[in-house]
Order: C-alpha cells, then sequence, then structure tokens
C-alpha cells in the first residue's frame, strides 16, 4: 500500500473517536497493552511526561516539548486529534513522522492489527511509542487523549504527571460532575511519580489530593506558585511578567501564542518544568559542549524557557490555537468547543468589540461556527454573543452536528445567521459580508477549524 491507501486502510477499518464518537471509545487498556506487548513495549524505552486535563494539555504538551528542544534534547510529542494532516499526532523535534514510516508500520504489523482490532486511536498511540523507541528519544511528552484513567496513552511511567484543569466535558463518558471527572482524569497520578496540577478548583483538588496521597505521589498545584499576567492583553502581544511566590521571576516573558487561556497555560509550563527539571537532577537542559573548548557548560535555565516558549510555533509546528489566518478583514481561528474554553474565549473577544479604540478592535463580528453531534451544543450556545452575525456549517465527519439543526437551535439563544453546505462556504460567505474592520472567528470545534488552516 502507498501512503493513502494505508490511510484509508486506518480510516476504513479502525473506529475513529473523532468521526463516530462514543461508539470508538474503549474503556480499558487490554488492545494498547497487547499491541505494545507484540511491538516489545517500546513505552518502555524512553522517557516521558504525561499530560492530561479538559483544556490547555495540547498547548501545555506544545510548550513543554519546545523548552525541552531549546535545551538540546530529542523530544518526542504525541496529540491528538489532527487538524490537517494524520502525521501531526506524532512529531519528534517538531517533524512529523515520515509517510514511509507510517506505511512500513502498518504493513509489517497489519496481521497483529486485523487480530487485535484496535480502535484508531489505540493504534496511533501504539505507532508513536514505536517511532520514539526506534529514534531513542531523550524525553517524550505524551498528551492524554480522552480522560486518563482508561486512555490508552495510560499504559507509561512517567517522569511526571501534569493535569491542567478541569471542566465539563464528555460527560457521557467520563461523569456528569467535575469530581467525578477529575476522578477519571487523576488515573494518569502514578505510583511515586510528582503530579503537577494547573489549576486548584475546590471541587477536584480534595479528589487530586486524595488519589496523591494514595499512592504517595508528590503534588504540587501551579497557581498556587506561579502567576502570569499578559502585559498588554488588549493587543495580545504575548509578552508576559511571571511571578514565582510573589516575587517577579521573568520579565517580559514572550510566548509565541495567544489566548485568554494562555496565561495559565504558561504557569502549568513553568510548574512543571521547575519539578521535571529537579526530577532529573539537570534542571531543564542537559549539558551542551562548547563549540571552542572541551569543557561542558550548564545552559541557563530561564534563558532555555525563554527560546523555548518564544518559538513554540516554529519548533513545534504549534496550530489552531487562537490563530490568526488572515487579515481586513482579520481571520482568527481557535478550537474551544467545551464551556470553560468557550467562556473564556469570548469573554476576551467581546472586550475588543467593546473596546474598538485599541489596536486590533472591530465593527462587527462575524462566527463561522459548528459542533460534533454528541456536544451538549445547548450550554455551548449559551456563551455565544448575540450581537455577532452566524454562519452555521457541518464538519465533514459522520459525527458532525447538521448546520439546519445547529441554526434551528441556535436561534433559540437569539442567535440569527444562515446555515451552509460546508466549513469552507461558510467562510467564504462571512468573507463576502465582512468589511475590513471585521472581524471572523471560526470556533465550535477542532475539525471545523481543521477545515479552514
Amino acid at each position: 500500500m502507498d501512503y493513502k491507501q494505508t490511510l484509508d486502510f486506518l480510516y476504513a477499518q479502525l473506529p475513529m473517536f473523532h468521526r463516530i464518537g462514543a461508539a470508538a471509545y474503549k474503556n480499558d487498556l487490554t488492545n494498547t497493552i497487547a499491541l505494545c506487548e507484540h511491538l516489545g513495549n517500546p513505552h518502555q524505552k524512553f522517557q516521558s511526561i504525561h499530560v492530561g486535563g479538559t483544556n490547555g494539555k495540547g498547548s501545555v504538551s506544545h510548550m513543554l516539548a519546545a523548552v525541552c528542544q531549546a535545551s538540546g534534547m530529542k523530544t518526542g510529542l504525541y496529540v491528538s486529534p489532527h487538524y490537517k494532516d494524520f502525521r501531526e499526532r506524532i512529531k519528534i523535534d517538531g517533524q512529523y513522522i515520515p509517510r514511509r514510516q507510517v506505511v512500513d508500520f502498518v504493513g509489517l504489523h497489519r496481521e497483529a492489527i486485523e487480530r487485535i482490532q484496535p480502535s484508531f486511536f489505540e493504534l496511533c498511540v501504539a505507532m508513536a511509542f514505536d517511532w520514539f523507541a526506534r529514534q531513542k528519544v531523550d524525553i517524550a511528552i505524551i498528551e492524554v487523549g480522552l480522560g486518563g484513567r482508561l486512555d490508552s496513552t495510560n499504559v507509561i511511567t512517567p517522569l511526571l504527571s501534569v493535569i491542567t484543569n478541569i471542566s465539563y466535558d464528555h460527560q457521557n463518558l467520563l461523569g456528569d460532575t467535575l469530581p467525578l471527572i477529575a476522578a477519571e482524569k487523576a488515573g494518569i497520578i502514578k505510583p511515586g511519580i510528582p503530579v503537577v496540577i494547573g489549576e486548584t478548583h475546590p471541587e477536584s483538588a480534595p479528589v487530586f489530593l486524595k488519589k496523591a496521597a494514595e499512592v504517595a505521589a508528590p503534588i504540587v498545584f501551579a497557581d498556587q506558585h506561579f502567576r502570569v499576567e499578559e502585559c498588554n492583553p488588549a493587543q495580545r502581544s504575548g509578552i508576559h511578567n511571571v511571578f514565582k511566590d510573589g516575587h517577579l521571576f521573568l520579565e517580559n516573558l514572550e510566548v509565541d501564542a495567544s489566548g485568554p487561556f494562555q496565561a495559565k497555560n504558561v504557569a502549568t509550563v513553568l510548574q512543571a518544568l521547575e519539578v521535571f527539571g529537579k526530577r532529573l537532577c539537570i534542571r531543564v537542559g542537559r549539558p551542551r559542549r562548547s563549540s571552542k573548548t572541551s569543557e561542558v557548560s550548564q545552559p541557563e535555565y530561564t534563558t532555555l524557557i525563554r527560546s523555548g516558549l518564544k518559538n513554540l510555533r516554529l519548533l513545534t509546528r504549534f496550530m489552531g490555537r487562537w490563530q490568526i489566518i488572515g487579515e481586513n478583514p482579520m481571520i482568527l481561528c481557535d478550537s474551544a468547543h467545551n464551556e470553560a474554553g468557550l467562556r473564556l474565549a469570548f469573554e476576551d473577544i467581546l472586550k475588543t468589540y467593546k473596546v474598538s479604540k485599541n489596536l486590533i478592535g472591530f465593527k462587527q463580528l462575524h462566527i463561522v461556527t459548528g459542533f460534533v453531534n454528541d456536544k451538549d451544543v445547548d450550554k455551548a450556545l449559551g456563551f455565544f454573543p448575540q450581537e455577532a452575525r452566524y454562519y452555521f456549517a457541518k464538519a465533514n465527519i459522520p459525527r458532525g452536528l447538521e448546520a439546519q439543526v445547529l441554526q434551528e437551535k441556535a436561534a433559540g439563544f437569539g442567535l440569527q445567521g444562515r446555515a451552509y453546505s460546508s466549513v469552507r462556504n461558510a467562510l467564504r460567505a462571512a468573507k463576502r459580508a465582512a468589511k475590513p474592520n471585521d472581524m471572523i472567528l471560526v470556533i465550535g470545534s477542532i475539525f471545523v477549524v481543521g477545515e479552514v488552516l
């Protein structure tokens, strides 16, 4: 098979959560364990950091990878889902897994795939682990897919576990209360392995503390030590001041990622790096040999942080979060899709809308949006502003919610707009209607954003 035929095989043969939803979700680790055993347990051949949570885990994973890369580590990164290219899921030092490797992996292990019958996600995880082991990465940042306790990635024993935050998402699979969701996310906390929690929440914190105590895992809450403030939030400059335990720690820290949520993500990353560095006994970076002498010098801790975060997109090919893809009118994409993410996104956007004298102020907001059909759309739509003009579309996946259905639901919240046959057609209509000083926002589902990137 060539690469396209290989992808067709994967998409046709293996149940995919992002296409069909809960029917593809396997609530045990049997298949992943069987695949890893078949491959010689590659996940035991490299060191890793495990990143879970409801929101921000993709951003945190990319930021951690960027700093590790800046330190000179050969860094694997596994994330999901992908926006446009399947290979986005599996990267080493920002480079996608080669097409040839994908083809060879499926061809070599097809008998085992047909015997074990894994889900698409389970196979992706095994492929990533195999590639990282073969390439002898120094560290791999592994993003949890869904939940934690029964997620396919949870066969690893990492150097550090990170849980960004807890909010409502996938309640049909993880539970309908924050403590229940937190209990599933806490499943990545391993005996004796340090864990960093990004945000302290009164309903989830006791769950994490209890789990950590049960398995003697050192635990720290990032927001109890780090505070990150964007220097010019109205302009989304990406420049931050970082305070640690009340004292200025990093001044004018440049992060190549914007959005109202990134300050919290940066705090989580900094706390994780501090714990991770201590675990390795070399802070963050590994020693590099000077080009002029034979002496080994230790890179400066804060220099590595600055270099990694400043070059985040270049180093890791980070995309899809608060990303500007057009000007005059500004076209902004963001993959916020649950209650907490949408609330923060619209709070920030409406501040810009109301303060039209700042550099990115706009006159009219146009929103291209779509959702998957198992999302609690009614709760999500409650965060959308009535003053915007809407362009409803169905993402090009079986799980996508029909545009006309979304249009009807939105009307019940005072949101007015038209339904379109595709995301691209919806964006074209928004471009035709928007004036140069307007803003077009593409939001609602990662799959909607993926179609316009």
